[in-house]
């Protein structure tokens, strides 16, 4: 029995010590692994922060070019008939949104949707003042309905979409 108290003495005390290392090494360990996700995420905001940030400026660009007044006044011709500018004012969009799809990862599926919105709201804005036109109407007679109905456009798509992109940029700083 003196012999179990003895060796109750010495194991007993010796646990303890080994336990309480056991929780110190395991507290450091994981002090370090947080500090290593903290570099990690630190690394990775410096790489992907400038990367998101020119995102967020190609799309501005996208929206800012396929407002219908900066659209007509860049793709419009004289000599076009409205057919002619019907074409290449969507052509013109398609190719600024194809040319910019993959910035759809750097922001969130809302702001995306909203991209896609103001693109679908210009689009539907060219085939709506097209539907208007006659087959020997002239270019300018397309732009000057496609002004027309951007003026009375109560909800701009394009708007919304350069707010939500702003905002979402803004949030990094």
């Amino acid at each position: 029995m003196e012999y179990i108290a003895d060796l109750l003495k010495i194991v007993l005390p010796a646990g303890l010590v080994i336990y309480g290392m056991y929780l110190t090494i395991m507290s450091f360990l994981q002090k370090e692994r947080e500090k290593m996700l903290v570099e990690i995420k630190t690394q990775n905001t410096q790489t992907i922060l400038p990367i998101r940030l020119q995102a967020g400026e190609r799309l501005c660009l996208l929206l800012e070019r396929i407002t219908p007044n900066n659209l007509v006044r860049r793709v419009n011709d004289p000599d076009y008939s409205s057919r002619d500018l019907y074409s290449q004012l969507l052509q013109e969009v398609r190719e600024e949104f194809n040319h910019n799809l993959s910035q759809q990862v750097y922001f969130t599926d809302e702001t995306w949707e909203s991209v896609r919105r103001a693109v679908e709201s210009v689009i539907t804005m060219v085939n709506t003042a097209m539907q208007d036109m006659s087959n020997e109407s002239r270019g300018i007679d397309l732009a000057k309905r496609i002004f027309q109905l951007s003026l009375e456009q109560k909800n701009d798509a394009i708007q919304l979409a350069l707010k939500n992109v702003k905002d979402e940029i803004r949030l990094f700083f």
